[in-house]
């Protein structure tokens, strides 16, 4: 609905031409100043958020701290299985450890 409003106020616009002998009372400059004061910021001005978390409550920076690399990696670490870490904890790592064999 915004994004209609903003497009009938640029057509206006184009219509209505600024007239730089009319300086401080001009009705087009008027116009152009009091929509780009409205449209700055839409509706994140309008309607403001009381919070900045989600449904589970955590915040933007306890988001990026869970998806972060290292934590990530971690979790991996703690979701192999028990048979999966003695297979890497015994198992030859490349083909140099078979011919020392």
């Amino acid at each position: 609905m915004a994004a209609s409003r903003y497009r009938r106020f640029l057509k206006l616009c184009e219509e209505w031409p600024v007239d730089e002998t009319k300086r401080g009372r001009d009705l087009g400059a008027y116009l152009r100043q009091r929509v780009a004061q409205a449209f700055r910021e839409g509706e994140n001005t309008q309607y403001p958020r009381p919070r900045d978390t989600s449904f589970s409550g955590l915040s933007l920076e306890e988001y990026k701290l869970i998806l972060s690399t290292d934590n990530l990696e971690e979790l991996k670490e703690i979701d192999k299985g028990m048979w999966k870490k003695l297979q890497e904890k015994f198992a030859p790592k490349g083909p140099e450890e078979d011919h020392k064999a």
